[in-house]
């Protein structure tokens, strides 16, 4: 059957041409040759992409597009379309492999070469690969070979690649159940396991976060596997490049039904399964021998893979699985939570804020698990943490400000919530019996109160703290203190928000010349750098000072990376002046930002990109301004569900320096505007909670009325007939 016509946006016309939608916008009014509309609607049409190339081609745009981007068009116009995925990602893996000379050499063979080097290449990973030994290319591959090995040469990680190529079998996240694991939860989730440890195992292992955070704490022997092929290739790829020297394993296949691994037992296991998959076997597997703690129900498919997890350790080995609220109350597994419970095979419970993984607007929970040792110790008690209040302090800045909710939600604090939680776990596997509860944030709770008629393992249930446990006195002094502080941060908001010093531009919208960030590199007007996405550290080579995130940059606040996410031999030091840019487009908070005095030493994250401009050429904050403005991002931005900032791309006009300075002051206020704003909507909130929770906690009552305006209320009631209340 021949395949429809491919069609893109006004916003993928934008990256294929290296350009700005508002520039795509103007082709359309201003030429009247520019390709007509073939689908879509009115107000978002959609265009062929044929006919877009041979414009954009005849003008000398075509050859402007970032190397993803002409990947992802080439796996458009391809006659197997997405069907190339699988193919391409072992090849992705032998050409990042290859040195950049050789790659050259590819890069120069006849196409007929290129496809047997191809064919041969991928061959030699059939044993690391998942389905690679099915791979042959032919001679109508040959612009998608090309493209990736463009895209390769331009990223040598690889990433960029393994970006594009998954991104099409993984669009529909919702209805294939394919959500990948953000590194920082990865990483808590790694560092949950008592150390040292070797072999680690991931069953339902996606594209490989949880089995990469475990390698970067020292796992060298690794296991994964998954139901859906192009993640088990893609999990086997991405761990291949990013841990070359770890022995990896990872097979393509549903893990309860088909388990890869029988037999196998590692010193922990991570994963984070699919959730409310009714059809995973509960007929077919009544009897397997894995239900060592009951059978689970067919709606309980979440005990299935804690049980699954639980078979696979050695005795005294852990496992922590990522799992839905529900798991830990649902009626139907409380028979399987209690077993649980009473052998002391579940350790912890902690509680994660919603946004911390897909789905976002559910809090998910994170089960600890210890396989029994034959006369090991018996654990009398269960710890259970709530991070939702750690993770919604999302710091205050050295100078003062504090980042608050943007765009409607606040970003969470990844250092906080990871230090509650390790430090509560920590404290409690050291030794349960003399750990001591933090009031509405951990609690161990024993054995014997939890085997009830329901078994509720939720953590809410068990940690939640009541005003009452406060003193009145102090409730009030520190009601009364936030309540100051919010009196000061508006007077604050209200002094940013006198800025008028702004006028319209005349009756259009002003043009200027710009040049791309590139450009201004050759230039010497700036240098552009960034942290090697394999740049991690290790637990022996942690700097002393703090990282830099794309994170801070959203929500405001100093830097607060992990020391050991980056080396510091290898990591820019950051520098007052510079500009800092979030790699990763979307989402709520500012884009980019100034480095300042907090800022100044820190180590540049993996996910920012740093501009840092002659100050005889550039200001600082008129870069910041264009920088990340929505218009410029989007058209620097490559990807559909996770948008990459290519930072070469980025577009700044060619202004002199002394109007350069009246834009730079302009967003420097305007940046102070959204810093005051941040921090009043924080205090607000804030102030919020403790006078409400004081009021129906009885820690607070209000205050009776003074006489006069008893008086005057009461003499107001009798006019209108009405009795006050007393």
């Amino acid at each position: 059957m021949p395949q429809p016509p491919a069609q893109v946006t006004a916003a993928e016309i934008s990256r294929i041409a290296g350009v700005t939608r508002a520039t795509v916008s103007n082709w359309r009014r201003r030429h009247d040759d520019f390709p007509a509309p073939s689908g879509g609607t009115d107000s978002s049409p959609l265009y062929d992409l044929v006919d877009v190339q041979k414009w954009l081609g005849a003008r000398g745009h075509a050859s402007t597009a970032d190397p993803a981007e002409e990947l992802r068009t080439a796996l458009r116009l391809h006659p197997g379309g997405g069907g190339m995925t699988g193919a391409l990602l072992p090849l992705a893996l032998a050409t990042a492999r290859r040195t950049p000379e050789e790659r050259t050499a590819l890069a120069g063979l006849s196409d007929a070469e290129l496809v047997a080097r191809a064919d041969r290449a991928v061959s030699d990973l059939a044993e690391l690969v998942p389905g690679a030994e099915a791979v042959h290319f032919a001679a109508h591959d040959v612009d998608v070979l090309r493209a990736l090995l463009r895209c390769v040469q331009d990223d040598t990680s690889g990433e960029a690649a393994l970006s594009v190529l998954a991104e099409r079998e993984l669009e529909d996240s919702a209805a294939s159940g394919t959500y990948r694991t953000p590194v920082q939860l990865a990483d808590l989730v790694a560092r949950l396991v008592p150390g040292p440890y070797e072999r680690i195992m991931d069953p339902a292992c996606g594209s490989g976060s949880l089995l990469s955070a475990a390698a970067r704490r020292g796992a060298t022997v690794l296991y994964g596997q998954d139901r859906v092929p192009v993640q088990a290739q893609r999990s086997a790829v991405s761990l291949l490049l990013a841990a070359p020297g770890a022995d990896i394993t990872v097979r393509a296949g549903d893990s309860l039904r088909a388990d890869a691994f029988g037999g196998v037992t590692v010193d922990a296991v991570l994963c984070n399964p699919p959730y409310g998959d009714r059809d995973w076997g509960h007929d077919e597997l009544a009897y397997d021998a894995r239900w060592a703690y009951g059978v689970p129900p067919r709606a309980e498919s979440e005990l299935a893979w804690v049980q699954h997890a639980l078979s696979h350790l050695v005795p005294g080995g852990h496992a922590v699985l990522l799992l839905p609220p529900a798991a830990a109350s649902r009626a139907s597994g409380r028979r399987v939570r209690m077993e649980l419970v009473r052998s002391g095979a579940l350790r912890a419970v902690v509680a994660l804020p919603p946004g911390a993984a897909a789905p976002f607007h559910v809090g998910l929970q994170l089960w600890i698990l210890r396989r029994p040792e034959p006369a090991g110790p018996v654990h009398a008690s269960v710890l259970f943490v709530d991070t939702s209040e750690a993770a919604a302090d999302a710091g205050t800045r050295t100078d003062g400000t504090a980042s608050g909710a943007r765009g409607g939600r606040t970003p969470l604090n990844w250092t906080a919530l990871t230090e509650t939680a390790l430090s509560q776990w920590s404290a409690f596997a050291k030794d349960p019996d003399t750990y001591a509860d933090e009031p509405g944030t951990a609690r161990a709770v024993p054995v014997v109160d939890l085997l009830d008629d329901v078994v509720d393992l939720s953590p809410a249930r068990h940690v939640r703290a009541s005003r009452t446990d406060i003193a009145p006195a102090e409730l009030a002094r520190e009601a009364d203190d936030v309540r100051r502080r919010l009196m000061a941060g508006a007077k604050s908001l209200g002094k940013a928000a006198d800025y008028t010093d702004w006028s319209p531009a005349g009756p259009a919208p002003r043009e200027w010349r710009t040049a791309t960030a590139s450009d201004l590199a050759r230039g010497g007007a700036l240098t552009l750098l960034r942290t090697a996405p394999d740049a991690r550290g290790s637990a022996g080579e942690a700097p002393a000072t703090a990282v830099l995130t794309g994170m801070d940059i959203a929500r405001g606040t100093a830097p607060s990376g992990d020391p050991g996410s980056v080396r510091a031999d290898v990591a820019p030091t950051i520098a007052a002046g510079d500009v800092l840019v979030r790699a990763v487009a979307g989402g709520s908070g500012a884009m980019a930002r100034v480095a300042d005095g907090a800022d100044a030493g820190a180590l540049l994250g993996p996910q920012v990109h740093l501009f840092r401009p002659d100050p005889a050429r550039l200001d600082p904050w008129f870069l910041a301004g264009f920088l990340g403005a929505e218009e410029n991002v989007a058209g620097a931005s490559t990807g559909s569900t996770v948008l990459h900032v290519s930072p070469g791309r980025l577009r700044v006009p060619l202004l002199p320096l002394e109007e350069q300075r009246r834009y730079g002051e302009a967003f420097r206020r305007v940046h102070t505007l959204r810093t005051e704003a941040a921090r009043a909507t924080e205090l607000a909130e804030e102030t919020a909670r403790l006078l409400v929770g004081g009021l129906t906690g009885g820690g607070l009552i209000p205050s009776a009325p003074a006489a006069a305006e008893e008086d005057a209320g009461s003499a107001e009631s009798a006019r209108n007939g009405s009795t006050p209340f007393t």
